[in-house]
């Protein structure tokens, strides 16, 4: 257990919390479809506009930010999707990923090791993709994560241009490539496991599609059929697209632990729900983000209940329940707090307390 966060939190009756949400587990896939429609309708037209205005033009400038925000909105589904069962929705997965995740490079069993986040053995430790203690360590380690942004878009074309192919001429590479090379992850050390009863028939042609969509990308600039600046412009794109979600999963957590394994009581707490309203929330947390707290507490809710969940639960949990220690006041209360993260053990020691307090 990370000496940093709070001992186990007795009186967080999760049952109780079930209860008061246990009608809003259920799906309503017509929702699904018509924000996905309004959505990638956005980003396909304000992309299309984007390509077509001279660089560095004003309008240009302005469908690369709504360009990038739609992006950012439609590629949040992958979200969603990793977290329906299997037999789930399955027109919604195909059209997504045939649409979205495969011209995106982001098909979706990329981001299938999400599931680990939420293991509660795995959460914040080397097991977990997504965590970084950047809430304790030197303020550095967040300038390195945001620093990343910059190559996140390399790091998807490297994966499916280079890896793709080398592993049809190397088989034995492949297991490697799908241990460590087939998640979006910011944790360095995190290796994915393979269950042998995973359906992975998919992930091939998919990988085949990305590569495909590349090669054609480039046959097109090597016969002047495209500018060659199209490279750019798609690679600043995508940059801020997935950079977007990036940056929200910097404010998804308090980033407290240091690789111990941590209670559910602990997982709660060391998660963020943005409180208050800013016209800016709902863009940097589109599809039910600004509720992660919430989302680790029950992960099968989908995002459009979310809102009433947590509205719910604020309503009826006592007035020391551990969940309403989960609410920051927005963004720059989230910011403030991880950015004054100490880097001296006398800092530590003001702060363990003051952790503790959460669950008191």
């Amino acid at each position: 257990m990370s000496r940093f966060m709070p001992a186990e939190t007795s009186d967080f009756a999760v049952d109780e919390a079930r209860l008061i949400v246990a009608d809003l587990f259920h799906h309503k896939p017509i929702l699904y479809w018509i924000d996905f429609a309004i959505s990638y309708s956005i980003a396909a037209g304000a992309t299309i506009v984007y390509f077509a205005e001279p660089n560095f033009s004003w309008l240009q400038i302005v469908m690369w930010v709504v360009a990038g925000f739609a992006i950012f909105r439609t590629g949040v589904f992958i979200h969603e999707i990793v977290h329906m069962p299997a037999r789930h929705m399955t027109g919604f997965k195909v059209v997504w990923n045939v649409l979205f995740g495969l011209p995106m490079l982001t098909p979706s069993f990329m981001y299938a090791n999400h599931r680990d986040h939420h293991n509660r053995r795995h959460y914040g430790t080397a097991k977990d993709g997504e965590y970084l203690p950047m809430g304790v360590e030197n303020r550095e380690i967040i300038l390195r994560y945001l620093l990343q942004i910059l190559l996140l878009p390399a790091f998807a074309m490297f994966r499916f241009f280079v890896l793709t192919p080398l592993t049809l001429i190397v088989p034995p590479l492949r297991r490697w490539v799908l241990e460590r090379a087939s998640s979006y992850v910011c944790n360095p050390e995190y290796r994915r496991e393979l269950p042998p009863n995973e359906d992975r028939s998919w992930w091939l042609p998919a990988e085949i599609g990305c590569l495909l969509l590349m090669i054609v990308l480039i046959v097109g600039i090597a016969t002047t059929t495209l500018h060659w600046w199209i490279i750019a412009e798609i690679y600043v794109l995508g940059m801020l697209g997935v950079g977007l979600n990036w940056f929200r999963n910097l404010l998804a957590h308090r980033y407290c632990n240091r690789g111990g394994e941590l209670t559910h009581a602990q997982q709660l707490l060391d998660s963020i729900t943005i409180g208050g309203w800013s016209p800016v929330v709902p863009l940097l947390f589109p599809v039910g983000m600004r509720y992660h707290a919430l989302h680790h507490l029950f992960p099968a809710i989908p995002y459009h209940n979310l809102g009433e969940a947590h509205r719910r639960l604020m309503a009826q949990l006592p007035a020391d329940s551990p969940y309403r220690k989960t609410v920051s006041p927005g963004l720059r209360a989230v910011l403030s707090e991880l950015w004054r993260r100490p880097k001296s053990e006398q800092e530590l020691a003001y702060l363990r307390p003051r952790i503790a307090s959460r669950a008191a």
